[in-house]
Protein backbone atom coordinates (compact mmCIF):
# COMPACT_ATOMS: atom_id res chain seq x y z
CA UNK A 1 0.00 0.00 0.00
CA UNK A 2 1.13 3.50 -0.76
CA UNK A 3 0.95 5.37 2.15
CA UNK A 4 1.98 8.28 0.99
CA UNK A 5 -0.45 8.28 -2.01
CA UNK A 6 -3.45 7.47 0.17
CA UNK A 7 -2.56 10.40 2.76
CA UNK A 8 -2.70 12.37 -0.64
CA UNK A 9 -6.68 11.46 -1.30
CA UNK A 10 -9.51 14.18 -1.27
CA UNK A 11 -11.11 13.90 2.15
CA UNK A 12 -14.14 15.01 2.42
CA UNK A 13 -15.62 18.29 3.99
CA UNK A 14 -17.54 17.35 6.85
CA UNK A 15 -20.17 19.71 8.67
CA UNK A 16 -19.79 19.31 12.39
CA UNK A 17 -22.11 21.35 13.56
CA UNK A 18 -25.16 19.52 13.59
CA UNK A 19 -22.95 16.62 15.66
CA UNK A 20 -21.86 19.68 18.13
CA UNK A 21 -23.84 20.30 22.24
CA UNK A 22 -26.25 22.65 22.36
CA UNK A 23 -24.00 24.93 24.70
CA UNK A 24 -22.02 25.63 21.47
CA UNK A 25 -24.18 27.65 20.02
CA UNK A 26 -23.33 30.40 23.04
CA UNK A 27 -20.32 30.32 22.13
CA UNK A 28 -18.20 32.95 20.48
CA UNK A 29 -14.51 34.36 19.89
CA UNK A 30 -13.13 36.59 21.89
CA UNK A 31 -13.26 40.29 20.83
CA UNK A 32 -9.73 40.80 22.44
CA UNK A 33 -8.06 37.87 21.06
CA UNK A 34 -9.29 38.62 17.77
CA UNK A 35 -8.16 42.38 18.24
CA UNK A 36 -4.76 41.23 19.29
CA UNK A 37 -4.21 39.25 16.04
CA UNK A 38 -3.67 42.88 14.83
CA UNK A 39 -0.59 43.24 17.35
CA UNK A 40 1.06 41.31 14.79
CA UNK A 41 1.68 44.43 12.81
CA UNK A 42 4.47 45.95 13.92
CA UNK A 43 2.70 49.71 12.22
CA UNK A 44 -0.32 49.34 14.35
CA UNK A 45 0.22 50.85 17.88
CA UNK A 46 -2.48 48.39 20.36
CA UNK A 47 -3.86 49.37 23.35
CA UNK A 48 -6.44 46.61 22.95
CA UNK A 49 -4.99 43.33 25.01
CA UNK A 50 -4.73 43.72 28.88
CA UNK A 51 -0.94 42.82 28.20
CA UNK A 52 1.58 43.51 31.11
CA UNK A 53 4.62 45.18 29.95
CA UNK A 54 6.76 42.59 28.45
CA UNK A 55 9.98 45.02 29.03
CA UNK A 56 9.22 44.43 32.70
CA UNK A 57 9.20 40.05 33.03
CA UNK A 58 12.43 38.73 35.15
CA UNK A 59 13.65 36.38 32.29
CA UNK A 60 16.63 36.01 34.27
CA UNK A 61 14.86 35.00 37.55
CA UNK A 62 12.39 33.02 35.81
CA UNK A 63 15.60 31.43 33.90
CA UNK A 64 17.40 30.77 37.15
CA UNK A 65 14.79 29.44 39.03
CA UNK A 66 13.98 27.04 35.82
CA UNK A 67 17.46 25.83 36.10
CA UNK A 68 17.31 25.26 39.87
CA UNK A 69 14.11 23.44 40.05
CA UNK A 70 14.69 21.40 37.16
CA UNK A 71 18.38 20.60 39.17
CA UNK A 72 17.34 20.24 43.01
CA UNK A 73 13.71 19.42 42.29
CA UNK A 74 13.41 17.91 38.78
CA UNK A 75 11.93 14.22 39.45
CA UNK A 76 9.08 15.56 41.81
CA UNK A 77 8.48 18.92 39.19
CA UNK A 78 8.01 16.50 36.03
CA UNK A 79 5.53 14.73 38.29
CA UNK A 80 1.96 14.33 38.30
CA UNK A 81 0.67 16.19 41.32
CA UNK A 82 -1.73 17.25 43.69
CA UNK A 83 -5.32 18.81 42.40
CA UNK A 84 -5.30 21.34 44.99
CA UNK A 85 -1.80 22.47 44.04
CA UNK A 86 2.06 22.93 45.66
CA UNK A 87 1.46 22.96 48.98
CA UNK A 88 4.81 25.44 49.74
CA UNK A 89 2.92 28.32 47.41
CA UNK A 90 -0.43 27.83 48.56
CA UNK A 91 1.11 28.34 51.70
CA UNK A 92 3.30 31.55 50.47
CA UNK A 93 0.10 32.75 48.79
CA UNK A 94 -2.06 32.76 52.30
CA UNK A 95 0.78 34.38 54.03
CA UNK A 96 0.78 36.85 51.37
CA UNK A 97 -3.17 37.59 51.45
CA UNK A 98 -3.03 37.86 55.04
CA UNK A 99 -1.49 41.33 54.59
CA UNK A 100 -4.77 42.46 52.62
CA UNK A 101 -7.01 40.76 55.16
CA UNK A 102 -8.21 37.86 53.13
CA UNK A 103 -8.20 34.91 55.60
CA UNK A 104 -6.74 32.04 53.76
CA UNK A 105 -4.71 28.99 54.63
CA UNK A 106 -3.34 26.62 52.19
CA UNK A 107 -5.88 24.07 52.57
CA UNK A 108 -8.61 26.60 51.23
CA UNK A 109 -6.13 27.98 48.40
CA UNK A 110 -6.26 26.11 44.37
CA UNK A 111 -3.83 26.64 42.23
CA UNK A 112 -5.69 26.92 38.72
CA UNK A 113 -4.55 27.57 35.13
CA UNK A 114 -4.80 31.23 35.39
CA UNK A 115 -7.47 33.07 37.13
CA UNK A 116 -9.54 32.24 33.81
CA UNK A 117 -9.83 28.70 34.64
CA UNK A 118 -11.17 29.64 37.89
CA UNK A 119 -14.28 31.71 36.00
CA UNK A 120 -14.43 28.90 34.02
CA UNK A 121 -14.58 26.20 37.60
CA UNK A 122 -17.39 28.76 39.28
CA UNK A 123 -19.53 28.52 36.32
CA UNK A 124 -19.33 24.62 36.23
CA UNK A 125 -20.03 24.25 39.80
CA UNK A 126 -23.11 26.77 39.58
CA UNK A 127 -24.63 27.73 36.30
CA UNK A 128 -27.14 25.67 35.00
CA UNK A 129 -28.53 26.55 31.42
CA UNK A 130 -31.14 29.95 31.66
CA UNK A 131 -29.63 30.97 35.47
CA UNK A 132 -28.39 34.03 35.57
CA UNK A 133 -25.56 35.63 37.11
CA UNK A 134 -25.30 39.72 38.49
CA UNK A 135 -22.68 41.54 37.37
CA UNK A 136 -21.47 45.59 36.45
CA UNK A 137 -22.48 47.12 33.08
CA UNK A 138 -19.87 47.02 31.94
CA UNK A 139 -18.13 43.90 32.77
CA UNK A 140 -15.05 41.91 32.39
CA UNK A 141 -14.96 40.09 28.84
CA UNK A 142 -13.65 36.85 29.87
CA UNK A 143 -16.01 36.11 32.48
CA UNK A 144 -19.01 36.55 29.77
CA UNK A 145 -17.55 34.26 27.50
CA UNK A 146 -16.69 31.55 30.26
CA UNK A 147 -20.21 31.48 32.09
CA UNK A 148 -21.91 31.86 28.45
CA UNK A 149 -20.46 28.31 27.64
CA UNK A 150 -22.52 26.96 30.37
CA UNK A 151 -25.58 29.04 28.71
CA UNK A 152 -25.96 31.47 31.34
CA UNK A 153 -27.92 34.40 31.20
CA UNK A 154 -26.87 38.19 32.90
CA UNK A 155 -28.74 40.66 34.75
CA UNK A 156 -26.53 43.71 35.00
CA UNK A 157 -25.87 47.03 37.51
CA UNK A 158 -25.01 50.29 36.54
CA UNK A 159 -21.43 51.57 36.90
CA UNK A 160 -20.51 55.09 37.58
CA UNK A 161 -17.12 56.58 39.01
CA UNK A 162 -17.08 54.75 42.30
CA UNK A 163 -17.77 51.48 40.82
CA UNK A 164 -20.85 48.92 40.69
CA UNK A 165 -23.70 50.59 41.93
CA UNK A 166 -24.29 48.64 44.99
CA UNK A 167 -27.89 50.01 45.64
CA UNK A 168 -29.18 48.11 42.85
CA UNK A 169 -28.54 44.69 43.75
CA UNK A 170 -31.12 44.11 45.90
CA UNK A 171 -33.75 45.15 42.85
CA UNK A 172 -31.85 42.90 40.71
CA UNK A 173 -32.12 39.92 42.62
CA UNK A 174 -36.04 40.69 42.79
CA UNK A 175 -36.29 40.97 39.11
CA UNK A 176 -34.09 37.74 38.28
CA UNK A 177 -35.99 35.37 40.77
CA UNK A 178 -39.88 37.11 39.31
CA UNK A 179 -38.35 35.81 35.52
CA UNK A 180 -36.73 32.86 36.09
CA UNK A 181 -38.23 31.43 39.85
CA UNK A 182 -35.23 31.12 41.10
CA UNK A 183 -32.27 33.26 42.42
CA UNK A 184 -29.01 33.79 40.38
CA UNK A 185 -26.18 31.82 41.00
CA UNK A 186 -23.82 34.89 42.11
CA UNK A 187 -23.01 38.20 41.98
CA UNK A 188 -19.56 39.01 40.16
CA UNK A 189 -17.23 41.77 41.00
CA UNK A 190 -14.11 43.40 40.53
CA UNK A 191 -13.89 46.17 43.33
CA UNK A 192 -10.18 46.97 42.24
CA UNK A 193 -9.02 48.40 39.32
CA UNK A 194 -12.17 47.52 37.11
CA UNK A 195 -11.77 45.60 33.80
CA UNK A 196 -12.35 47.60 32.08
CA UNK A 197 -14.15 50.76 33.25
CA UNK A 198 -10.69 51.12 35.89
CA UNK A 199 -12.97 52.05 38.93
CA UNK A 200 -12.21 51.36 42.09
CA UNK A 201 -15.22 49.95 44.53
CA UNK A 202 -15.69 52.23 48.15
CA UNK A 203 -15.39 50.54 51.33
CA UNK A 204 -18.73 51.74 51.81
CA UNK A 205 -20.37 50.37 48.94
CA UNK A 206 -18.28 47.04 49.75
CA UNK A 207 -19.72 47.37 53.34
CA UNK A 208 -23.41 47.85 51.88
CA UNK A 209 -22.71 44.71 49.07
CA UNK A 210 -21.78 42.33 51.88
CA UNK A 211 -24.93 43.94 53.85
CA UNK A 212 -27.56 42.68 51.23
CA UNK A 213 -25.39 39.50 50.11
CA UNK A 214 -25.78 38.03 53.57
CA UNK A 215 -29.76 39.27 53.60
CA UNK A 216 -30.29 37.36 50.42
CA UNK A 217 -28.09 34.67 50.79
CA UNK A 218 -25.98 35.53 47.87
CA UNK A 219 -22.39 34.57 46.49
CA UNK A 220 -20.07 37.14 46.11
CA UNK A 221 -17.72 36.23 43.29
CA UNK A 222 -15.07 38.87 44.06
CA UNK A 223 -12.19 38.81 40.85
CA UNK A 224 -9.11 40.69 41.89
CA UNK A 225 -6.26 40.67 39.53
CA UNK A 226 -5.15 44.01 40.03
CA UNK A 227 -5.39 44.75 43.25
CA UNK A 228 -1.41 44.73 44.25
CA UNK A 229 -1.05 47.08 41.43
CA UNK A 230 -2.17 50.50 43.24
CA UNK A 231 -0.39 53.35 42.37
CA UNK A 232 -1.97 55.56 45.05
CA UNK A 233 -4.78 56.28 47.22
CA UNK A 234 -5.40 53.56 50.20
CA UNK A 235 -5.71 49.90 50.44
CA UNK A 236 -9.37 49.02 50.74
CA UNK A 237 -10.74 46.06 52.93
CA UNK A 238 -11.77 43.12 50.85
CA UNK A 239 -15.11 42.09 50.50
CA UNK A 240 -13.61 38.62 51.00
CA UNK A 241 -12.70 40.08 54.81
CA UNK A 242 -16.37 40.84 55.53
CA UNK A 243 -18.27 37.92 54.10
CA UNK A 244 -15.72 35.13 54.20
CA UNK A 245 -18.57 32.07 54.40
CA UNK A 246 -19.99 33.52 50.89
CA UNK A 247 -17.32 34.93 48.89
CA UNK A 248 -15.24 33.07 46.58
CA UNK A 249 -11.80 35.26 46.06
CA UNK A 250 -9.56 34.76 42.56
CA UNK A 251 -5.94 35.98 42.41
CA UNK A 252 -3.26 35.80 39.57
CA UNK A 253 -0.15 36.01 39.19
CA UNK A 254 -0.24 36.86 35.31
CA UNK A 255 -0.38 40.93 36.17
CA UNK A 256 2.31 40.59 38.94
CA UNK A 257 4.79 37.99 37.58
CA UNK A 258 3.77 36.68 33.40
CA UNK A 259 0.89 35.55 32.43
CA UNK A 260 2.52 32.80 30.23
CA UNK A 261 3.01 31.45 33.48
CA UNK A 262 -0.92 30.16 33.47
CA UNK A 263 -0.95 31.01 37.08
CA UNK A 264 -4.01 31.74 39.75
CA UNK A 265 -5.68 30.68 42.62
CA UNK A 266 -9.25 30.74 44.25
CA UNK A 267 -9.93 31.19 47.67
CA UNK A 268 -12.92 29.94 48.96
CA UNK A 269 -14.74 27.81 52.14
CA UNK A 270 -13.46 24.36 52.46
CA UNK A 271 -16.38 22.82 51.53
CA UNK A 272 -17.02 24.22 48.72
CA UNK A 273 -13.34 23.77 47.48
CA UNK A 274 -14.17 20.20 47.41
CA UNK A 275 -16.93 20.56 44.37
CA UNK A 276 -14.17 22.85 42.81
CA UNK A 277 -11.81 20.17 42.99
CA UNK A 278 -14.02 17.57 41.56
CA UNK A 279 -14.46 19.80 38.44
CA UNK A 280 -10.92 20.63 38.16
CA UNK A 281 -10.21 17.16 38.12
CA UNK A 282 -12.24 16.15 35.21
CA UNK A 283 -10.60 19.36 33.38
CA UNK A 284 -7.10 18.86 33.79
CA UNK A 285 -6.10 16.77 36.91
CA UNK A 286 -4.16 19.65 38.38
CA UNK A 287 -2.09 22.63 37.17
CA UNK A 288 1.62 22.01 35.75
CA UNK A 289 3.83 21.19 38.43
CA UNK A 290 6.75 22.63 37.04
CA UNK A 291 4.98 25.91 36.78
CA UNK A 292 3.88 25.69 40.46
CA UNK A 293 7.64 24.86 41.61
CA UNK A 294 9.45 27.99 39.74
CA UNK A 295 6.60 30.45 40.79
CA UNK A 296 7.52 29.54 44.57
CA UNK A 297 11.23 29.43 43.92
CA UNK A 298 10.78 32.96 42.86
CA UNK A 299 8.42 33.97 45.57
CA UNK A 300 10.92 32.06 48.64
CA UNK A 301 13.52 33.98 47.38
CA UNK A 302 12.13 37.00 47.83
CA UNK A 303 12.31 38.32 43.91
CA UNK A 304 8.23 38.84 43.61
CA UNK A 305 7.44 41.92 46.28
CA UNK A 306 10.34 43.78 44.74
CA UNK A 307 9.40 43.02 41.38
CA UNK A 308 5.49 44.12 41.90
CA UNK A 309 7.25 47.59 43.36
CA UNK A 310 9.25 48.04 40.08
CA UNK A 311 6.00 47.51 37.98
CA UNK A 312 3.90 50.20 40.15
CA UNK A 313 6.84 52.80 39.32
CA UNK A 314 6.50 52.15 35.44
CA UNK A 315 2.77 51.75 34.93
CA UNK A 316 2.19 54.78 37.48
CA UNK A 317 3.95 56.99 34.81
CA UNK A 318 2.47 54.88 31.72
CA UNK A 319 -0.99 55.71 33.11
CA UNK A 320 -0.15 59.47 33.99
CA UNK A 321 1.44 59.67 30.42
CA UNK A 322 -1.90 58.10 28.77
CA UNK A 323 -3.88 60.97 30.83
CA UNK A 324 -2.00 63.71 29.80
CA UNK A 325 -2.26 62.74 26.00
CA UNK A 326 -5.72 62.58 26.07
CA UNK A 327 -5.97 65.85 27.56
CA UNK A 328 -3.32 67.21 24.93
CA UNK A 329 -4.93 65.30 21.26
CA UNK A 330 -8.80 64.20 22.16
CA UNK A 331 -11.37 66.56 20.81
CA UNK A 332 -13.65 68.14 23.29
CA UNK A 333 -16.81 66.15 24.51
CA UNK A 334 -14.69 62.80 25.44
CA UNK A 335 -13.89 61.79 29.12
CA UNK A 336 -12.44 59.26 30.53
CA UNK A 337 -11.86 57.21 33.94
CA UNK A 338 -8.68 58.14 36.13
CA UNK A 339 -7.46 54.84 37.55
CA UNK A 340 -5.86 54.26 41.05
CA UNK A 341 -3.93 51.32 39.85
CA UNK A 342 -3.74 48.46 37.33
CA UNK A 343 -3.77 48.32 33.57
CA UNK A 344 -7.26 49.93 32.24
CA UNK A 345 -8.92 53.26 31.21
CA UNK A 346 -12.32 53.61 30.16
CA UNK A 347 -13.19 56.41 27.44
CA UNK A 348 -16.29 57.25 25.90
CA UNK A 349 -16.73 59.53 23.37
CA UNK A 350 -19.60 61.75 21.50
CA UNK A 351 -22.73 59.83 21.62
CA UNK A 352 -22.69 60.60 17.63
CA UNK A 353 -19.45 57.83 16.98
CA UNK A 354 -20.23 53.60 17.27
CA UNK A 355 -16.74 52.85 18.49
CA UNK A 356 -16.94 49.37 16.69
CA UNK A 357 -17.46 50.84 13.36
CA UNK A 358 -14.83 53.31 14.47
CA UNK A 359 -12.36 51.05 15.47
CA UNK A 360 -12.75 49.48 11.54
CA UNK A 361 -12.75 52.41 9.59
CA UNK A 362 -11.14 55.24 10.72
CA UNK A 363 -8.92 54.08 13.95
CA UNK A 364 -7.07 50.94 11.92
CA UNK A 365 -6.43 53.25 9.27
CA UNK A 366 -4.47 55.39 11.46
CA UNK A 367 -2.70 52.26 13.12
CA UNK A 368 -3.73 52.07 16.22
CA UNK A 369 -6.35 49.66 17.61
CA UNK A 370 -8.45 49.44 21.14
CA UNK A 371 -11.58 47.23 21.97
CA UNK A 372 -14.99 48.69 22.12
CA UNK A 373 -17.15 49.23 24.66
CA UNK A 374 -20.21 47.17 23.72
CA UNK A 375 -18.30 43.80 24.06
CA UNK A 376 -18.06 44.59 27.68
CA UNK A 377 -21.42 44.40 27.81
CA UNK A 378 -23.39 41.16 28.72
CA UNK A 379 -26.60 41.93 27.21
CA UNK A 380 -25.36 44.35 24.62
CA UNK A 381 -26.96 47.45 26.06
CA UNK A 382 -24.48 50.00 26.27
CA UNK A 383 -20.78 50.99 25.50
CA UNK A 384 -21.48 51.67 21.82
CA UNK A 385 -19.51 54.98 22.53
CA UNK A 386 -16.73 53.72 24.20
CA UNK A 387 -13.80 51.83 24.56
CA UNK A 388 -11.09 50.03 26.91
CA UNK A 389 -7.85 51.19 26.67
CA UNK A 390 -4.40 49.49 28.23
CA UNK A 391 -1.81 51.85 29.41
CA UNK A 392 0.66 49.26 30.59
CA UNK A 393 1.95 47.22 27.41
CA UNK A 394 3.54 50.08 25.71
CA UNK A 395 6.19 52.51 26.36
CA UNK A 396 5.52 56.02 26.98
CA UNK A 397 6.66 57.39 23.72
CA UNK A 398 4.38 54.96 22.09
CA UNK A 399 1.07 55.48 24.07
CA UNK A 400 1.73 59.05 23.20
CA UNK A 401 1.64 58.27 19.47
CA UNK A 402 -1.37 55.95 19.77
CA UNK A 403 -2.92 58.68 21.52
CA UNK A 404 -2.57 61.03 19.37
CA UNK A 405 -3.38 58.72 16.49
CA UNK A 406 -7.03 57.97 17.99
CA UNK A 407 -7.38 61.87 18.29
CA UNK A 408 -6.61 62.68 14.65
CA UNK A 409 -9.26 59.46 13.99
CA UNK A 410 -11.77 60.64 16.29
CA UNK A 411 -11.35 64.39 14.78
CA UNK A 412 -11.87 63.28 11.19
CA UNK A 413 -15.02 61.30 12.69
CA UNK A 414 -16.51 64.36 13.92
CA UNK A 415 -15.44 66.62 11.35
CA UNK A 416 -13.01 68.24 12.90
CA UNK A 417 -9.63 69.74 11.76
Amino acid sequence: MDINHDLDRDIPVIDWEPHLAERTKSMESSAIRELLKFAQDPEIISFAGGLPAPDLFPIREVEEACIYVAREQGMKALQYSATEGYYPLKQYLADSMHKYGIPATPENVLLTNGSQQALDLIGKIFIDPGRFVLTGRPTYLGAIQAWRTYQGKFHTMRLDDGGMVVEEVGRAYEKVVQDSGRPPAYIYVLPNFHNPAGTTLSLERRIQLAEIATKLDLVVVEDDPYGQLRFEGEFITPICNLIPERTIYLGTFSKILAPGLRLGWIVCSESLMKRLIQAKQGCDLHTGTFVQYVANDICQRGILKPHIKKLIAVYKERRDTMLDALTEFWPEGCQWTDPEGGLFLWARVPESIDTERFLKEKALKEKVAFVPGIHFYPNQDGGTNAMRLNFTYAPPEVIVEGIRRLGIALKKELGQK
